[in-house]
């Protein structure tokens, strides 16, 4: 009797006080935590990229094709708002391979690849106003090359080295003009050297033969010797 109401209570405190269970546990990945700015961040474009970046700040934040990124322990974040809205992103974004390593120290330096690089501040409003067409028309090429002095761009690069290179192999059809080719008679020349022999020919045709005088000259040698007679 007493084992019976002591199950009975035991099934009434299961039922009244579920055991919790660990089957569906979600994982959930933390985000980066918010950076604070006194005022809205001012921006520099990295020279040969189209990629922006705020400079004053500790961590990287980056600004490319309409979003605005940022690494933290080792995963990527996107947001539509610099201070706000991130979200995990599941790859290195394309852009950061373009990005070199050493760019902060460029930064500070006003340096890039050994050249000077007067980089000009950039209201962030205006970036986000204006990226689309500022890629589409190579805004930064034609703006003194990012800032920087004596930098070729890309374009200009590869056509100047293939301009540079040497022609290693001849056309075919430049050295068949080269090659002396021998002298082809006209025609007019064929025609002649075939008439040359035909001309030489004629006059061994026309000579009379020695000894034999033509009709002619007989009937005058009979006439002149009936005067004689």
């Amino acid at each position: 009797m007493k084992r019976l109401l002591f199950r009975t209570m035991l099934l009434a405190l299961l039922f009244l006080f579920p055991v919790p269970t660990t089957a569906g546990v979600d994982v959930s990945i933390s985000l980066p935590p918010l950076v604070v700015f006194s005022a809205p961040p001012a921006m520099v474009v990295i020279p040969e990229t189209y990629v922006y970046v705020v400079p004053d700040v500790d961590v990287e934040i980056f600004f490319y094709d309409g979003w605005w990124w940022r690494p933290w322990e080792g995963r990527w974040y996107r947001s539509r708002h610099y201070d706000s809205g991130w979200g995990y992103y599941q790859r290195v974004p394309s852009f950061y391979s373009r990005v070199p390593r050493s760019w902060r120290n460029d930064y500070r330096e006003r340096r890039w690849g050994g050249r000077p690089w007067n980089h000009q501040p950039i209201p962030h409003q205006q970036v986000e106003r204006n990226w689309s067409g500022w890629k589409k028309d190579r805004h930064w090429e034609k703006q003194q090359t990012w800032g920087v002095q004596g930098l070729k761009p890309r374009t200009q690069q590869k056509q100047a080295s293939k301009a540079v290179q040497p022609i290693s192999r001849e056309n075919p059809q430049r050295r068949e003009a080269a090659k002396p080719q021998q002298s082809r008679p006209q025609s007019g020349e064929v025609q002649q050297r075939h008439a040359q022999p035909q001309q030489r020919e004629a006059p061994k045709q026309s000579k009379p033969r020695q000894g034999k005088p033509e009709k002619g000259e007989e009937g005058k040698q009979d006439k002149k010797q009936g005067e004689r007679r």
